[in-house]
Formats: structure tokens, C-alpha cells, sequence
């Protein structure tokens, strides 16, 4: 095992890791950025190392940084957490490179699944089933239109490099594939360098549902179940449940035995989690990402595990020490997401935080770095929280999610605490009956 681990990133999940490893009896070592030197992260850590000035790019994602002050501290390990360097594949060589441990999956497997065509046929190719579309990238327009023709309107037109819904077009009829193919590439060029795109079906009533995996470097490899992040703005995840309120338990293991053996084959290592878009009793396979998601706690919840613990011991060179006969379900979880946003707006609205009291009691969880006091930065991402709750069901679950939510104290700054109060009240939520279209529709009613 490890005795030193730098933890590559900040806010709530740098905190998260620096848990696990205290649990585990390594020492830590925060890097943090010239406006993080009060972060609670770098206050409980070992050691710490400022790597630059706020912006992301010359502090988070300052890779000479990050090594130089694994070295002068004498970590073994990077820990990326999610975002930033997370799926970032030349970093992943490059700790490698300097004899370093890197705490995720191989930088081939990142990259191979962090070019969406190329995920796309390797998984097709290991038995996943996937949304029907074109096979790789598309040349020009009337390979566009073809397809599109094939598959049948509606389709959308998606960056390969893509994320976050950058790069994304819908052409519901032959009359907009022309639009929808210019605007996806430009916003594509713009957000990722790399105008390369690809169709596929388009779904008008899916839910996002996504499958959590551990794979050691044995060819073990176990699910933990699935997600359900339908709500989502803008491409954007606000609120998850684990389970999904659709997936009965002989879909979760039919899904889980096709995916569980197509990674082992892959010979993947590590926390991954492979996205679907599921409608009609249908999965179909859409991207994998490569690391520890921000959900991820809602999983922990109902099967009892600690996933960054198991990311350390797996890249530490630990076998899983159990099967998939092993993992078990129990009760219901959701995760709130607060974010320093207006409830109605979204504006990011960051600011110091006057008075900060975390809910608490049975089956409450909340991860976050907040503190009263704290300034929070207007140079990252809105998320300052996450609530998570756990019950025996799932209507005891939101129940006991709007009482978090009540007991939940920001002042200061504004935050999406309202929006989800709403949200966990409207009665479609409340049985379950939602898409990924939802919250958009959601947030749009008057109130």
C-alpha cells in the first residue's frame, strides 16, 4: 500500500480522497491554486503545495506543477479525482513516466474511450449495444443525410471529442441536417479543437442511465449497479438516484453480465462508468468515462462500499477480493447537487459564505468542503455540495431529502436548494415519470 498520495484537484472531492486516505493511513499532500489557500482540502492535508494562480490552467492543470510537487513531497501516487486531469491521457503517461503511480484506469483505455466513435466501436465490437447511427465520423453533408436517412429523423449530429452538450445538434427532419451538421461542427472547432462528428438516433423520451464498474489488474472486474441522471440542464446532472426507477433487478443484472464481461475482455482497470440511454426496455451504450464520478456516492450508499478506497487498493496492485455475487442492493438513494447558482437564473453567484450549518441524522450524507467563512471562487465549477440520502425506499428516501434540504443552511450566496425543494415535490418526480427532457420543461413553468 501506498504512504503518500498528492490528490490532484480540489473542492469537495479533493476532500473526498483525503478521507479515504486517512481511513487507509496515508498521508496526503493537497496542491491548490493561489485562491484555494483556505480550502478546507489543503487545511486537513499532510502537506501542501501551491502549483500557481487561479486559473485552472496554470494551477490544475499545470502538469509540470503537480509533478514537481509530487516530487519535492515524495508521493508515490496521483489521485485526479474527477475533471481537470482526470481523463486526461498524456497526464497518465506522463506520472507514469516519472515513476509514479497514476490512481485510474491505463492512458490507452482512457484514451480509447475518451474519443467517443472510437468507445463506440470498441464496445460494439465486445458486445455492448449501442444507439444505432453511422459508423465512425462523418466526411461530409451527404454522408450526413444518408445515414440520416437510414436511421430515420429525428438524429443527432455530436462532436466526437464532445462533452458537457458542447458540440451537439438535433435535426429533426431533412430540412435541418444542413444546419444541424454546420453548427455541430463549429461548436465543436470552438470547444475542443476538433471539428469531427458523428450521427446517431436521436431518442425523444430516454432516461440516462449508467452502470458503475471496478476492475482490478487480475481481469476481475464487478458493477455496482446502476444510476439514473435523467435530470439534467443543459447536459448538465443536478439530481441521481440509485437505483433507477425504471430497472428491475433482472435488467440490472442482464446489462451488468454484458458489461462486467466486455471490460474483463478489455482487461480495463480501475473506477469506470459506462453511460446509456435507455428507453423503451432498451439499453444503449453512449460513453464511458474513465474515472470517479461526481455521483458517486449515491452507489456507495446501497452497496456499501467506499470506491475510492477500492481505486487506491486496485492501483496499489490489490485484488478485488470479491465477486459479483458478493455485491448486493439495499434501499434507495438521491444525491442533490448545490450549486452557487441563482435557483432561477443559473447564474454562478460566488461570494463568501456568511453562515454554513450541514444537515445530519439517519441515512444523511453531505460532501463538501464548505465552512462559514469561505469565499467561495468565481474560477471553478458552481458545485459546492452534495447531499446524498438513503432510506429502506425510495419514497422514504425523498422524504427524508427534503428534510435534509430544510435543515440546510447557506447564507451569503445564493444556491439551487429552492429549485430542488420544487423538484422533489412535483408529483411526476415523485412517481418516477421523467425523462432526460424533464427539467428542462421543469424549470421553464412559471411558479
Amino acid at each position: 500500500m501506498f504512504s503518500k498520495i498528492l490528490i490532484a484537484n480540489r473542492g469537495e472531492i479533493a476532500l473526498r480522497v483525503l478521507r479515504a486516505c486517512r481511513e487507509l493511513g496515508i498521508k496526503t499532500v493537497a496542491v491548490h491554486s493561489t485562491a484555494d489557500e483556505d480550502a478546507m482540502h489543503v487545511r486537513l492535508a499532510d502537506e501542501a503545495v501551491c502549483i500557481g494562480p487561479p486559473a485552472a490552467r496554470d494551477s490544475y492543470l499545470n502538469v509540470a506543477a503537480i509533478l514537481s510537487a509530487a516530487t519535492i513531497t515524495g508521493a508515490e501516487a496521483i489521485h485526479p479525482g474527477y475533471g481537470f486531469l482526470s481523463e486526461n491521457a498524456d497526464f497518465a503517461e506522463t506520472v507514469e513516466a516519472h515513476g509514479l503511480v497514476f490512481i485510474g484506469p491505463t492512458a490507452e483505455h482512457i484514451r480509447m474511450m475518451g474519443d467517443k466513435i472510437t468507445a463506440k466501436t470498441t464496445m460494439e465490437a465486445l458486445g455492448v449495444p449501442l444507439v444505432p447511427g453511422s459508423d465512425g465520423e462523418l466526411t461530409n453533408l451527404e454522408e450526413a443525410r444518408a445515414v440520416a436517412e437510414k436511421v430515420g429523423y429525428p438524429v443527432l449530429i455530436k462532436a466526437t471529442a464532445g462533452g458537457g452538450g458542447r458540440g451537439m445538434k438535433v435535426a429533426r427532419d431533412a430540412s435541418e441536417i444542413e444546419e444541424a451538421w454546420s453548427v455541430a461542427r463549429t461548436e465543436a472547432r470552438t470547444a475542443f479543437g476538433n471539428d469531427a462528428v458523428y450521427l446517431e438516433k436521436y431518442l425523444d423520451k430516454p432516461r440516462h442511465i449508467e452502470l458503475q464498474i471496478l476492475g482490478d489488474n487480475y481481469g476481475n472486474v464487478v458493477h455496482f449497479g446502476e444510476r439514473d441522471c435523467s435530470l439534467q440542464r443543459r447536459h448538465q446532472k443536478l439530481l441521481e438516484e440509485a437505483g433507477s426507477p425504471v430497472i428491475t433487478p433482472e435488467q440490472r443484472d442482464t446489462i451488468g453480465k454484458t458489461v462486467t464481461e466486455a471490460l474483463s475482455r478489455m482487461g480495463y482497470r480501475n473506477a469506470g462508468t459506462l453511460e446509456f440511454l435507455y428507453q423503451d426496455g432498451q439499453f444503449c451504450f453512449i460513453e464511458m468515462n474513465t474515472r470517479l464520478q461526481v455521483e458517486h456516492p449515491v452507489t456507495e450508499m446501497v452497496c456499501d462500499v467506499d470506491l475510492v478506497r477500492e481505486q487506491i487498493r486496485i492501483a496499489a496492485g490489490e485484488k478485488l477480493g470479491y465477486t459479483q455475487s458478493d455485491v448486493t442492493f439495499s434501499g434507495h438513494a438521491i444525491e442533490c447537487r448545490i450549486n452557487a447558482e441563482d435557483p432561477d437564473t443559473f447564474a454562478p453567484c460566488p461570494g463568501t459564505v456568511a453562515v454554513y450549518h450541514a444537515p445530519g441524522g439517519l441515512g444523511v450524507r453531505i460532501d463538501s468542503a464548505l465552512y462559514t467563512g469561505y469565499r467561495v471562487p468565481p474560477f471553478y465549477d458552481s458545485m459546492i455540495a452534495k447531499v446524498i440520502v438513503h432510506a429502506p425506499t425510495r419514497a422514504e428516501a425523498i422524504a427524508r431529502m427534503h428534510r435534509a434540504l430544510d435543515e440546510f443552511v447557506v447564507e451569503g450566496i445564493k444556491t439551487v436548494i429552492p429549485l430542488h425543494r420544487r423538484i422533489l415535490a412535483d408529483p411526476e418526480f415523485q412517481k418516477g415519470d421523467y425523462t432526460i427532457h424533464w427539467l428542462e420543461q421543469f424549470t421553464a413553468r412559471p411558479h
